[in-house]
């Protein structure tokens, strides 16, 4: 048996700058082919989703991602790998429910029924799920859009309350409506729907999934959707090592294990020592020639999918981990140059200026490509203030 083939860090950032449309001349054409390019955006912050997709499509405006969401329903918000806000093409999202559906919505009751046992009131917490859950499938089966707020205000059953921090200070109760959506969200029973707010902000309506979508969400195995979804990743994120894959799916050695045993994957030796994967027709001198790719800057938001694409980042994060992730390891708001993470941004408070905050010593190219893309992302937010939800480290330092 010869030599496993090697992928330096040099090429995977080449490779990480042409695949996810970020070098000079390959944006994306449209928000759909943008999505599919990266998997799927990053959605738990509102404004991600629309930012990220400036970085990578020229001209972009947010009534074309609007369009796409609520008018032609060609991207579908979804609670998937990580407990975590998708937004993913509709062949990509019956892949996405059907492999980690429902290990999240597992999840999700088995964290809803530790609260309720724990608060007075709930004699039977399974039933109480079940009653809440059927009270919304009824009230959204005749097509209706309807707010979180709606759905509690007419569902007696969907109305209950948990109480966290039993005698501390913290002491506080909290409903338990929204987190029967997320499940039944993650489930592919519901989904968001239109936003009554702008696009830095979330104030969804919801809607049964078939209604949304105007059909039924196609059934996809557990085993059949890990397997399409680790192929997406491959292709657009390998090479990735196994621990990549089990922290961005979210899943279990086994389950990626199987799935890569299930697909044409060869593996390669990475600079860290890490073995990686690849899809077979993606080895280097086999594959498309983007192993290389000229220095470029660019700007992109916390939770970005480049930033939370992989779960080993030396390669394109270096030492800067603890100025760019927090302790939970979501990654802020980041400034790119050459493949690599050299620093971050921040909207100045008194005005619509963005502030390029670099974490090394930086070449004077880097430096003016930067500024330029300050000046350029400053102009297109204009008045808009999206607030961050995880800032970096460094922004509160």
């Amino acid at each position: 048996m010869g030599a496993r083939p090697a992928i330096s860090d040099a090429q995977r950032r080449a490779r990480l700058v042409r695949r996810h449309r970020l070098g000079a001349g390959g944006h994306a054409s449209s928000v759909t082919e943008l999505a599919d390019s990266l998997v799927g955006y990053h959605a738990t912050t509102p404004s991600t989703v629309y930012l990220s997709a400036w970085a990578r499509i020229a001209g972009f405006r947010p009534e074309q991602m609007d369009a796409a969401l609520y008018r032609d329903r060609s991207l579908i918000k979804q609670l998937a790998m990580r407990r975590t806000l998708f937004v993913f093409t509709r062949p990509v999202l019956a892949d996405a429910v059907g492999a980690v559906g429902p290990r999240v919505t597992a999840s999700e009751r088995t964290n809803m029924l530790r609260d309720l046992r724990r608060s007075p009131g709930f004699d039977d917490p399974d039933t109480w799920i079940d009653t809440a859950r059927a009270a919304v499938r009824g009230d959204l089966a005749d097509g209706s859009l309807r707010t979180s707020t709606q759905l509690r205000e007419r569902l007696p059953a969907l109305d209950g309350y948990v109480v966290n921090g039993v005698g501390t200070k913290w002491e506080a109760r909290a409903p338990m409506g929204p987190r029967v959506l997320n499940m039944m969200s993650a489930a592919g029973d519901i989904v968001r729907g239109p936003n009554s707010a702008g696009w830095h902000l979330s104030r969804p309506s919801w809607s049964s999934m078939s209604t949304w979508l105007d059909e039924q969400l196609p059934v996809v195995s557990v085993e059949d959707g890990y397997r399409a979804m680790i192929e997406r990743w491959l292709r657009s994120f390998g090479p990735g090592t196994e621990t990549d894959l089990v922290w961005w799916l979210g899943s279990t050695k086994r389950a990626v294990r199987t799935a890569l045993a299930g697909l044409d994957v060869v593996e390669v030796d990475l600079d860290d020592g890490n073995i990686g994967y690849v899809l077979a027709d993606d080895v280097p001198g086999d594959g498309p020639a983007d192993d290389t790719a000229d220095p470029v800057a660019f700007l992109l938001p916390e939770l970005d999918p480049t930033t939370m694409g992989w779960k080993q980042r030396d390669f394109y994060l270096g030492p800067h981990v603890e100025h760019v992730f927090d302790r939970n390891g979501n990654g802020g708001q980041t400034a790119w140059w050459d493949g690599r993470i050299v620093g971050g941004w921040r909207q100045h408070k008194d005005g619509g200026r963005i502030e390029v905050h670099p974490l090394e010593k930086l070449p004077r190219a880097a430096t003016r490509a930067l500024a330029a893309e300050a000046e350029r992302l400053g102009e297109w937010l204009g008045d808009v203030r999206p607030s961050p939800g995880y800032p970096a480290p460094f922004m509160r330092r």
